[in-house]
This record gives C-alpha cells, sequence and structure tokens, in this order.
C-alpha cells in the first residue's frame, strides 16, 4: 500500500476580490507563506470556503497554484461534493495535476444515507476517474456535513482500494473516535482535524493534523509536531492549545480573515462570500483584544 502523506496541513483561506470572484494572487502569495512554514496546502477545505466555490473555480484556483510554481504534492484540494458528477471531475483534475492527495466530503445533502450508498459513491468516483495516480483522504466532519464515515464502511473502502483510499481528516471534534480509528486501522494515515491533541494523537500513531489555525499559527504547529516526542512538548502543546481556543471563541473564519488582513495591512483580505459575512468592528476589536491579552502576533 502507498505511503500516506505525512505533516501539517492548512486548509488554506481563500481571499476574494470586490466582485466577489476569488483572488489567485492574494491565494499564491498566502500558500507561498504557509509553504516557507512548511505547512502542506489543503486548498478548498472547510475553512477555505470550499463548498462556496465552484467546480470551475476550484479547477482554476489549482491551477493558478500551479502555474505559479507552487509543488502540487504539497497540495491536497478538498474534491467532495453532493453531485457524483462534480466530485469526478474535481478529483480527476487533482490526480492528473499530480496533486498529493485529494479530501473528499461524503455527499452530505440527503439525510439519512446509508453506508452502502456512501460506499457506492466512492466506488463510482474512484471508478469512474480511473487514475491510479488518485490519492483520497476521507473527510469525516459530521458536525457540519451530519454525514460521515463509520469504522465499518472505513474498512469496506481500504479493503475495496488500498491503493487509493489512504487516509481521513477526523473533524469529528470526538478524539475517542479518533483513537478508535487509529486503533482500528494501525498504519492507515489519520490526520486529526484540529492542534488540541496533536501530542497525544501523534503517540497513538497519527501522522500529522489538517487544522484552521494552521492559516494563522503554522510555525508553532509545525514546530510541535517536528518535536512531540522531545522536552517541552507539553508546553508546547499548551501554548497553541490557547491560540486555537481563542480563535475558536470567536467565528474563525472571519477571524482568520480579519487578523491575516491586519497583518498585512490588506483591508480585502478580510472579505468572505456569502452567506459568510466579515466581523463587524466590535466583533474584530474583541478579537483582537483577546489575541493581544495572550501574546498572540502573526508573523507574515
Amino acid at each position: 500500500m502507498p505511503e500516506p502523506l505525512k505533516g501539517v496541513w492548512t486548509p488554506v483561506v481563500t481571499p476574494y476580490k470586490q466582485n466577489l470572484s476569488p483572488d489567485p494572487e492574494r491565494l499564491i502569495k498566502q500558500c507561498r507563506w504557509l509553504l516557507d512554514c512548511d505547512c502542506g496546502l489543503a486548498i478548498f477545505g472547510t475553512n477555505s470556503e470550499g463548498n462556496s466555490l465552484s467546480v470551475a473555480e476550484k479547477i482554476d484556483l489549482m491551477d493558478a497554484l500551479i502555474e505559479a510554481g507552487l509543488d502540487p504534492k504539497r497540495m491536497m484540494p478538498g474534491t467532495g461534493a453532493c453531485a457524483l458528477t462534480d466530485a469526478v471531475q474535481l478529483a480527476a483534475h487533482v490526480a492528473k495535476t499530480g496533486c498529493g492527495g485529494a479530501l473528499a466530503l461524503p455527499p452530505f445533502y440527503y439525510k439519512p444515507v446509508s453506508d452502502d450508498g456512501i460506499f457506492a459513491f466512492f466506488a463510482e468516483l474512484i471508478e469512474r476517474v480511473g487514475d491510479a495516480r488518485l490519492k483520497l483522504y476521507l473527510y469525516h466532519i459530521p458536525p457540519v456535513a451530519q454525514v460521515g464515515f463509520s469504522l465499518e464502511l472505513i474498512e469496506r473502502l481500504i479493503k475495496a482500494y488500498p491503493e487509493t483510499v489512504l487516509g481521513m481528516k477526523d473533524s469529528s471534534g470526538d478524539f475517542e473516535f479518533t483513537k478508535r480509528v487509529m486503533a482500528a486501522f494501525p498504519g492507515w494515515g489519520i490526520f486529526p482535524g484540529n492542534e488540541l491533541n496533536l501530542k497525544e494523537a501523534m503517540e497513538l500513531g497519527a501522522i500529522g493534523c489538517i487544522s484552521a489555525t494552521c492559516n494563522v499559527n503554522p510555525a508553532a504547529i509545525v514546530n510541535l509536531f517536528k518535536t512531540w516526542d522531545q522536552p517541552g512538548a507539553d508546553e508546547k502543546q499548551a501554548a497553541i492549545n490557547t491560540v486555537r481556543k481563542t480563535f475558536a471563541a470567536h467565528p474563525v473564519i472571519p477571524g482568520m480573515k480579519a487578523v491575516i488582513a491586519y497583518a498585512l495591512n490588506d483591508p480585502d483580505w478580510a472579505r468572505l462570500r456569502p452567506p459568510l459575512m466579515a466581523l463587524d468592528d466590535g466583533g474584530r476589536a474583541k478579537l483582537f483584544a483577546d489575541l493581544k491579552a495572550i501574546g498572540f502576533s502573526l508573523g507574515i
């Protein structure tokens, strides 16, 4: 079975122009900074406003990043979609362009759906793409999607497609479930969906994390990933948890964009695509005060 991707990955926030179209130039600059911090690029994830972007927009942004010289092997684009044909089109492009992996939500609109239905969706996806270069990472986020991957379904997918289904991002918010997945499938690629338990997850066999706040605190999270088994790791874990919890006390995507806009002196970075909205003046002031209280600064 192929080796899964490893490390710290960022669901990169997506900048928008005044007309609400994606801004590839700002995205390229942000991705270069994250790569310099040794963060992989999980573009089109939840915190990228991935489900507010069309298939064509995602393909155009992927191409823009690659044409700008960014290594596609350091990219794990989100390819999940409710429509099978959309998911196939995105996954095929990810494989064709040589991206390191594809992060795939289950089809999430209809509820409830059976494990058989989700399995059939992914079987069709893999067979229709028909490209050995496709490496899928399941995206388990039932608090948002309300559709997820049971242990039984994961086992079926691994057995049917061991060369393709290489891992999972677990954003269940239930670390006990994360531990059950790691225990059930040792050696499989498990990325916790945040850094709050990164040290313990690494001890139990995780291969990194994919986390929203890697957008604003990448160096510290990467440092813990690389030194989780060395003295001082508990203190590093506590420090990054403080930052994570501070952001989590506010609307996370608007908050991260507000901080990036401030750090770059670029107000356009604060823009979101509806239905999400930027922080108002009071919300931004409260976030900045809370971050100042913990001594946080963004060194872009």
